[in-house]
């Protein structure tokens, strides 16, 4: 039987730190975004865009990890180039709506 070790396969993504934490517990609060990424959604595919949202942040000398389904965040990160990163921020809800600040 072959073991796994034998096939040569080598991941290129990487895994984020940290615990998960939710929205609930950042909004407001001021956060270092380290990273993100975006993939299909398996939460949210019936609203917004289908895609969910995996924020790398710390708060407090701690890394943790944010899922959303945000439209606003999503809009928003993509358009920062990843050179920019990281950076300081506060996510706020504005009008039922996530966004940086």
């Amino acid at each position: 039987m072959n073991k796994f070790s034998q096939f040569n396969i080598n991941t290129t993504s990487k895994g984020f730190e940290g615990d998960k934490i939710k929205m609930a517990k950042i909004l407001g609060r001021e956060i270092i975004v380290h990273d993100f990424k975006i993939e299909d959604s398996k939460c949210f595919k019936d609203r917004g865009t289908g895609k969910c949202l995996h924020l790398q942040i710390s708060m407090n000398n701690e890394k943790y990890i944010v899922f959303t389904g945000s439209c606003g965040l999503i809009e928003a990160i993509i358009q920062i180039s990843k050179e920019d990163f990281p950076f300081t921020t506060m996510i706020i809800k504005e009008n039922d709506r996530f966004k940086f600040s």
